[in-house]
């Protein structure tokens, strides 16, 4: 299983599955909830009794298909769960071995709010069971512990309603466990909409810039690995560069009571593309593939 990368929950959702960023991703579950206002009324201006603000909790759990590494040709089918919500108007969630926290509290209206706050995350590619035997034969990697943070603007009230949302935000993280050494810096676009009480859809669009030690790492193939796997040698990753172009959707709809309380189901889809030098390695160029594709399927129950 990959490791992941957290999303902001400025938007209110738990990270595309497709935006294997960094990883496999864990189900984009819940709704633009958090920082942005809760819909005091459906799309037909029917009153409902949807509030603005307030502390709540989301828990999901599903099945998700994932690259077996990011740049595998191969896919795995695990289970997945998470947990989003806010308290005190600060926003939180977790995604599989990530976390990140939106320190800035939210008024739950309309209008700007800055987003920043803390992340961690543990990235798990390449530490577990292998189904390609070349890559497999290069060994296991060490986990890698990232610390980093997240800073971001968001408009709520953007084209379709008072309630749709448009992030723009740009996170930082760095290995402090000495697997890679070195750092990812991800940009990104998130549009998220309610359709209605009971319908939510989100799309997003990012990129990753790493650094040369998380290339040299996931990347490159030294002479003592080229002999245990037959693949060759090949130091072209061994620099900093934009590594991947990431985009994905996620669709919820609710079964009982609302987008805000009662349970509901989820759908999330992503494609990711990787770049250059690390496109051109031989775990992918060889015996991988530079397009990778994910997506989850699961249920979510939210509470106030």
């Amino acid at each position: 299983m990959t490791s992941i990368r957290p999303t902001r929950c400025g938007a209110g959702k738990w990270g595309a599955i497709g935006r294997v960023r960094n990883t496999a991703i864990l189900p984009a579950i819940l709704v633009a909830l958090v920082a942005a206002p809760a819909m005091a009324q459906d799309v037909s201006g029917r009153p409902d009794d949807l509030k603005i603000g307030g502390d709540r909790i989301s828990v999901g759990i599903g099945m998700a298909s994932t690259p077996d590494y990011i740049g595998a040709d191969s896919s795995s089918i695990t289970p997945t769960a998470a947990i989003q919500g806010q308290v005190s108007g600060i926003s939180f969630n977790t995604q599989g071995t990530a976390i990140y926290i939106d320190a800035v509290p939210s008024s739950g209206q309309p209008g700007w709010k800055l987003e920043l706050g803390p992340l961690a995350a543990l990235r798990l590619d390449r530490t577990g069971k292998l189904d390609n035997p070349a890559v497999r034969a290069l060994g296991r990697l060490d986990k890698a512990v990232e610390l980093g943070g997240s800073i971001g603007v968001q408009r709520t009230g953007v084209v379709t309603s008072p309630f749709d949302t448009l992030s723009l935000s740009l996170s930082y993280q760095h290995d402090i466990a000495g697997a890679h050494g070195s750092y990812v810096a991800s940009p990104e676009v998130d549009y998220d909409t309610p359709l209605s009480e009971h319908a939510f859809v989100s799309f997003s669009a990012s990129a990753d810039y790493v650094g040369a030690g998380f290339g040299r790492y996931y990347y490159a193939i030294d002479r003592a690995g080229s002999l245990a796997s037959g693949l060759p040698v090949y130091l072209g990753a061994d620099r900093a560069g934009w590594k991947d172009c990431n985009f994905s959707t996620m669709a919820v709809h609710s079964l009982t009571g609302n987008l805000l309380h009662g349970l509901g189901v989820f759908a999330t889809g992503g494609y990711q593309r990787l770049l250059g030098t690390y496109r051109r390695s031989p775990i992918v160029a060889d015996v991988g593939n530079a397009n990778q594709w994910s997506g989850a399927l699961g249920v979510e129950y939210s509470f106030r």
